[in-house]
């Protein structure tokens, strides 16, 4: 029934302008407006490489999940962190988890956590 279909992802942040920001301008990630002009403010899509985009949609009783909604393969995740960390933001530290003073956790493949302004929680890993 669904073999066809072009399925895609998406996920609420509180404030669609915030995460603009965030994710154009502290991230470097493609946004774009939906093409509804009437739920501009409301939707906005994530350009992501290799991906449909992404929608991200405005909901003020957000609550983020307790899970990572995206991740980010990269091919240096210490320059990587350092770079974030640069752009003001924080890495997350997890108890049981054996992280490095930057947060990196080595357990596994290298992965070092972090908040959108929302509270969603994102990710970088080593490619």
């Amino acid at each position: 029934m669904l073999t066809d279909s072009e399925a895609y992802s998406g996920f609420a942040v509180k404030d669609v302008e915030q995460a603009r920001r965030f994710y154009a301008e502290t991230l470097g990630l493609g946004v774009a407006d939906v093409e509804d002009e009437a739920m501009r403010g409301y939707l906005m899509r994530l350009q992501i490489k290799g991906s449909r985009d992404v929608l991200v949609y405005a909901k003020p009783d957000h609550v983020p999940a307790t899970f990572t909604i995206l991740n980010f393969p990269v091919p240096d995740i210490d320059s990587a962190v350092d770079e974030l960390v640069g752009r003001g933001v924080t890495m997350l530290r997890y108890d049981g988890f054996d992280q490095d003073e930057r947060g990196i956790a080595a357990a596994g493949p290298r992965i070092a956590w972090f908040t959108d302004p929302s509270g969603n929680i994102l990710s970088v890993a080593q490619a």
